[in-house]
């Protein structure tokens, strides 16, 4: 076994990958419990993966079969339920993950420098994981799958002059049916995921070209011993590998509850209107996208033109993307910033949770003002951060990692 080893390792670098990337690639050892979820992340990419591939076996993208190919799945197919339901409750786990993942990252600047690019491969990874849930969720081919398809490829058609071909093109035809449900099938199933995979590959490149951000914000490559280990690092494996399995164990428990007793989640993982066969001839008496989206729409909907409503939509996403050049103090963690910022990040998270369940609500006058009221909260975080960043009054960050 030895000398088979040998052999493959002279023709493929297992060993020194090991050593680079596991063994001998040494991180802070202060990582606290928001250092799991990048981790729980790929566990729940991997359970993604392993359910599509066996759902595609028994789904058929037509529009006339596709929301019997489902049923047939949940009721006929040997442990089919269980797939299903694994494959659902996984799209909400994985957005749950994500954005725990992204707080942790806005806590202890991590998308400063020089992890700009890590930031910039995680967002896009976050875009990337917004179009292949929408894509995956027009395919139960139920009432709110098509409609919320319906509502969000119109929005395409506000854009001037390109809007309404735009639309068309997504679509594959006037309206949307067998060609739109076919594409989003390829889409969601070979190519966005291959684009994924492509994106978490660079993350984690970037991640390991400069090393781990940690809770004191600290760089750890400072101070080394005398074979050039840092002295207040630990090897990834076995430390961290160890303490992982222990997050993904507990992750895991968590998750055969939600799928085993509560999969629907009160309607917010599943909805009861896409229990129902898509019907174009009625619509939902109230529509509205899943709740990983629902912060976004809510803002889409605050503005009452469709077009500016759709820019301020994009805009939310794409200021994510200037964080690092936004906040201009070069203190990472937030144990170190000022309260003002401290405030700030409140303020952002609460605008975001709030915006949530107001993209969730039917359109009232007074939620169309707090959508509003809040929607200047989410932007005004940005602008606050880049005025304030530059004279922020910190507290002394330690040259060493203290707790």
């Amino acid at each position: 076994m030895n000398k088979l080893f040998q052999w493959f390792d002279a023709r493929l670098p297992i060993s020194s990958f090991w050593n680079a990337h596991l063994s001998g690639y040494y991180v802070p050892k202060n990582f606290n419990i928001w250092y799991f979820f990048g981790s729980l992340a790929l566990t729940v990419f991997v359970i993604q993966i392993v359910s599509g591939i066996w759902l595609t076996m028994n789904y058929k993208p037509s529009a006339a079969e596709a929301f019997a190919s489902v049923e047939y799945i949940m009721r006929d197919v040997e442990w089919g339920w269980l797939i299903r339901y694994m494959h659902s409750t996984g799209a909400s786990a994985f957005f749950i993950v994500i954005y725990l993942h992204m707080l942790r990252g806005l806590m202890y600047g991590s998308y400063k420098n020089p992890r700009e690019l890590i930031w910039i491969f995680g967002m896009l990874i976050y875009v990337v994981l917004m179009a292949e849930a929408f894509m995956g969720y027009l395919l139960p081919w139920g009432q709110m799958s098509y409609w919320g398809a319906q509502v969000i490829i119109s929005l395409f058609g506000a854009i001037p002059f390109i809007g309404p071909d735009l639309a068309l093109w997504i679509r594959g035809d006037y309206v949307v049916g067998d060609a739109t449900l076919n594409r989003f099938f390829a889409l969601h199933v070979i190519a966005l995921p291959l684009v994924l995979l492509f994106l978490i590959g660079g993350h984690i490149m970037a991640l390991h070209e400069v090393g781990s951000n940690n809770p004191e914000g600290i760089d750890i490559k400072k101070h080394k011993d005398a074979d050039g280990k840092p002295l207040d690092g630990v090897a990834f494996h076995p430390y961290y590998t160890v303490k992982d399995l222990v997050g993904v164990a507990v992750f895991l428990f968590f998750f055969a509850i939600v799928v085993f007793y509560m999969p629907e989640m009160g309607g917010y993982f599943l909805e009861k209107p896409n229990f129902i066969p898509a019907n174009p001839l009625q619509t939902p008496e109230h529509i509205a996208p899943v709740w990983y989206f629902t912060p976004f729409y809510a803002i889409l909907r605050a503005v009452p033109d469709k077009f500016l409503g759709v820019m301020a939509m994009g805009g939310a996403i794409f200021a994510l993307f200037l964080l690092p050049w936004l906040d201009r103090n070069p203190v990472r963690s937030i144990r170190y910033r000022s309260p003002l910022f401290k405030a700030l990040l409140a303020m952002f998270v609460i605008s975001f949770i709030v915006l949530g369940w107001l993209g969730m609500q039917p359109v009232t006058p007074l939620l169309t003002f707090m959508a509003q009221f809040f929607t200047i909260l989410y932007f005004g975080y940005f602008v606050a951060l880049w005025w304030m960043s530059k004279n922020e009054k910190t507290l002394p960050v330690p040259e060493r990692i203290t707790r």
